[in-house]
């Protein structure tokens, strides 16, 4: 196989030590390769030592594999130095039955410089900043989900079944009617005369979900269970201020997603810390959607297609774009979207017709920023419009099914 690059390096990186593996040409002999595999400590000393062995041997590549967070290291200390690439473990197996670390850092070694490894995506350190904090955020807010559905099952321990009347159980008046019951308070009645607002014309309902056996026991750990919650609240707050700040480049393209229905400003700033808000890296919107994991995949054997799932990608670009997706599948016949989640989840099923919709968005968003642009929205209506006689007949067999006959009369020009 042709060589692309004479010299070549690989790392096959764990947590405490990697494996470096160079092959350069061999003065002795012509067309033969030299190979030389080297150990080195994951400190930054060692990857110091690393990479004047590396500028030493004049190597023109190194491939690293993508191995949990254990590579993040190794590749920002050479990335100035040296042209590295990320590659994605799935692309880059190992032989069968000669699985070690040096066997590992010799294949990458050889299907690098054969060109045969795609790089992944590393944004630069900017995003990269702004990823940590996103993907905190997230891991936050989910958290504080599961705290809050902890409390729940701790109130349906004792019988208080307030989440069946209230649809949020931390809101204004949810909060005050938990503080008087960790205070001591076990009058259901006066506990429901704390509703505010809209909850006052349930305060019968209120009344009986409030009747329960709730002890010092649920009061402890409810308590534990709502400090929790602030604590959380309070880290979210503070994230999202500093998001905010380091968001600022990139405020015109904030505005410009919060155009698309379903996508707010916390999922705006999920697309931007994701994707760098660069598309050019980017062919195509089906390159984009390829790389976030929200298309079709292709397994194909003798003219038969097997299986169409998705492959993995950015999960976090997918969460986001699973989150705008449900909010714009509920918008009503206004949107495009939501006109082609009820076209599609009939028969398709409601799952792949939120992925087709994160498709959209994610396409959407690829023609905003290249071409620089607001979403313009196709209309409720489009798919009508694209095929009236289809629609026409869609309308004959709803009517025909309820037992009524109808007849098109075009509208005449005033």
């Amino acid at each position: 196989m042709e060589v692309l690059h004479d010299r070549c390096a690989a790392l096959d990186i764990g947590k405490k030590d990697l494996k470096a593996c160079v092959r350069t040409p061999n003065p002795k002999r012509k067309r033969s390769r030299r190979q030389e595999i080297r150990t080195f400590a994951t400190t930054t000393n060692s990857l110091l030592e690393l990479r004047d062995w590396l500028l030493a041997e004049r190597v023109t590549l190194v491939v690293l594999e993508a191995t949990g967070d254990y590579w993040r290291g190794a590749f920002y200390l050479l990335e100035d130095a040296l042209d590295v690439i990320l590659v994605n473990a799935a692309h880059a197996k190992g032989l069968p039955g000669r699985k070690t670390d040096v066997c590992d850092a010799a294949w990458l070694c050889q299907m690098g410089e054969c060109g045969l490894l795609r790089a992944s995506f590393v944004p630069p350190e900017p995003i990269r900043q702004l990823r940590d904090l996103t993907r905190y955020r997230t891991t936050l807010t989910a958290e504080r989900t599961r705290e809050a559905q902890r409390l729940e099952k701790e109130l349906e321990d004792a019988g208080i079944k307030l989440s069946t009347v209230a649809t949020d159980i931390l809101g204004r008046s949810g909060r005050q009617m938990l503080s008087a019951l960790i205070a001591g308070e076990q009058d259901a009645q006066v506990l429901a005369d704390m509703a505010k607002g809209r909850m006052r014309p349930k305060i019968p309902q209120l009344v009986q979900a409030l009747t329960g056996n709730f002890g010092t026991h649920h009061a402890f750990l409810c308590r534990l269970h709502l400090e929790r919650i602030d604590q959380l609240s309070a880290t979210i707050e503070e994230l999202s201020s500093r998001i905010e700040e380091q968001m600022r480049p990139f405020s015109h393209q904030l505005d410009q997603l919060e155009t698309i229905p379903g996508v707010g400003r916390a999922v705006a700033e999920v697309i931007i810390a994701e994707t760098g808000g660069d598309m050019s890296r980017f062919p195509s919107p089906g390159h984009l959607a390829s790389w976030a994991g929200v298309c079709p995949g292709h397994h194909e054997s003798a003219g038969k297609r097997k299986s169409g799932k998705t492959r993995h990608g950015d999960r976090w670009l997918t969460g986001a774009l699973g989150t705008a997706a449900l909010a714009a599948a509920r918008t009503r016949d206004s949107t495009y979207l939501g006109a082609k989640y009820r076209r599609l989840a009939p028969r398709i099923g409601k799952q792949k017709a939120i992925v087709a919709l994160q498709h959209s968005i994610l396409a959407a968003v690829w023609h905003m920023f290249t071409d620089d642009v607001d979403y313009q929205d196709l209309g409720g209506d489009y798919f009508a419009r694209l095929d009236p006689e289809r629609a026409m007949r869609r309308i004959v067999r709803q009517a025909n099914a309820l037992g009524y006959t109808v007849r098109f009369d075009p509208i005449q020009a005033a």
